[in-house]
C-alpha cells in the first residue's frame, strides 16, 4: 500500500513537472511569436516611413518643376509684352510721322538726289552701285560689304526712303533718328561717335539691325509694307 502511494506521488510529481515544462515552453513560444510580430510591425512602419519620404521628395520635385515652369512662362510673357510695347510705340511714331504730326522725313515722293543733306566723304563706290548717288550710293556699298546681294538694294532703298528719305539728320536724336531711324538715335554710337552726322555710321548700324531682326533688307521691307514699320 505504501509502495502504491509512493508510485502515485511520483507520478503526480512527474505530471506536475511535465505541466510546468509545457507551460514554460508555451510561454517561450508565445514570447518568440510576439517578438516576431513586433519585428514585422517595426519593418512595416519603416517601409511606410520610406514610402512617405519618397512621396514627399516626389511632391517637392513636382512643386519645384511647376515653380520653374511658372517663372519661365512669366518671364516669356514679360519679354513678349515688352517687345510688343516697343513695336507699338514704334508703329505709333511711324504713323504720326506719316500723318505729318512729327516732322522727321520729307514726302515719300522725294528723291535722294534732291535731299538737302550732302553725303559725307566716303571711299570709292563700286561700279555695281554706280546707278545710285549720295547717301544711297554709300548704302549700296556698305550693304555689299555687309554680305548682302545687290538684289537687296531696291528693298533697302525703298525702306529708308520711306523712313527718312535717306537723310542722316531726319528725326529727333532722343527718338527715331537718322537714315535707319534708330530709336533712340544714340544706339548708333556703337558704330562711331559721329553717329549724328555721318551717314556711313548710321547705315552700318541700320544694316546690322536689319540682319539681326529680319535677316535681309527685303525681309525688313516686307515687314514695313505689311505693318508700316520695321
Amino acid at each position: 500500500m505504501v509502495r502504491l502511494w509512493h508510485r502515485v506521488g511520483v507520478f503526480r510529481i512527474l505530471s506536475a513537472a511535465v505541466l510546468v515544462l509545457g507551460v514554460v515552453a508555451a510561454a517561450q513560444v508565445s514570447a518568440e511569436r510576439q517578438a516576431q510580430q513586433r519585428l514585422q510591425r517595426a519593418a512595416q512602419l519603416a517601409q511606410v516611413a520610406q514610402d512617405e519620404q519618397r512621396e514627399l521628395e516626389a511632391e517637392r520635385s513636382r512643386v519645384s518643376a511647376v515653380s520653374r515652369a511658372t517663372q519661365r512662362e512669366a518671364q516669356e510673357k514679360a519679354d513678349a509684352a515688352a517687345s510688343a510695347a516697343a513695336d507699338q510705340a514704334k508703329a505709333a511714331q511711324d504713323a504720326a510721322r506719316r500723318k505729318g504730326l512729327v516732322k522727321t522725313s520729307p514726302s515719300a515722293s522725294a528723291s535722294p538726289s534732291t535731299s538737302p543733306s550732302k553725303a559725307a566723304p566716303f571711299g570709292p563706290i563700286p561700279a555695281s552701285c554706280s546707278e545710285y548717288t549720295g547717301n544711297v550710293a554709300i548704302g549700296c556699298a556698305l550693304m555689299l560689304d555687309a554680305g548682302f546681294g545687290l538684289d537687296q538694294m531696291p528693298c533697302l532703298k525703298n525702306l529708308w526712303m520711306k523712313e527718312s528719305g535717306w537723310r542722316e539728320t531726319a528725326g529727333n536724336v532722343s527718338r527715331a533718328y537718322g537714315i535707319p531711324q534708330s530709336n533712340p538715335g544714340s544706339k548708333m554710337s556703337v558704330y562711331g561717335a559721329d553717329w549724328k552726322t555721318n551717314p556711313a555710321t548710321q547705315i552700318k548700324w541700320g544694316l546690322n539691325y536689319i540682319k539681326t531682326k529680319y535677316r535681309t533688307p527685303c525681309g525688313a521691307w516686307s515687314n514695313f509694307q505689311s505693318k508700316g514699320y520695321y
